[in-house]
């Protein structure tokens, strides 16, 4: 597994697009450059990158070089993804235990700081409550 690899070609928008394509299924170079404002050795440059970070898989028959997708490196960094995720959903877990902790305590100190002073004596408070 050769995570730099993958993620770099994955940095890419238009590899992300040719994945995406993949992923509906195998499909010739021509077709996969269809959608694309650029020339065919330029798709085969962007071909070879994922190729080299293993994403898809190149194959010949006779004139047709079909290319496919290849889930194994995808489930790679899947799987090096999910021990970030535990992590941050564990946090998450803390963090939102804490906060409960600190929300039953709240009403308590809510009662003692929403007393209003009285106000001072001989003073008139208009409709708006400002002392005149």
């Amino acid at each position: 597994m050769n995570l730099d690899a993958t993620f770099a070609a994955l940095a890419d928008p238009t590899r992300r697009a040719i994945l995406a394509r993949l992923a509906r299924g195998e499909t010739t170079v021509q077709e996969l450059a269809e959608p694309f404002a650029m020339s065919l050795p330029a798709i085969s440059r962007h071909l070879k990158v994922l190729e080299r970070a293993g994403l898809i898989a190149r194959s010949r028959e006779a004139q047709w070089r079909p290319c496919r997708i290849e889930p194994r490196a995808l489930k790679d960094v899947d799987d090096w993804l999910d021990r970030y995720r535990r992590f941050f959903d564990e946090s998450f877990d803390r963090l939102d235990d804490y906060l409960k902790t600190l929300q039953a305590k709240e009403p308590k100190a809510k009662t003692a700081d929403t007393k209003q002073p009285k106000a001072k004596q001989g003073s008139q408070e208009s409709k708006h409550g400002r002392t005149k």
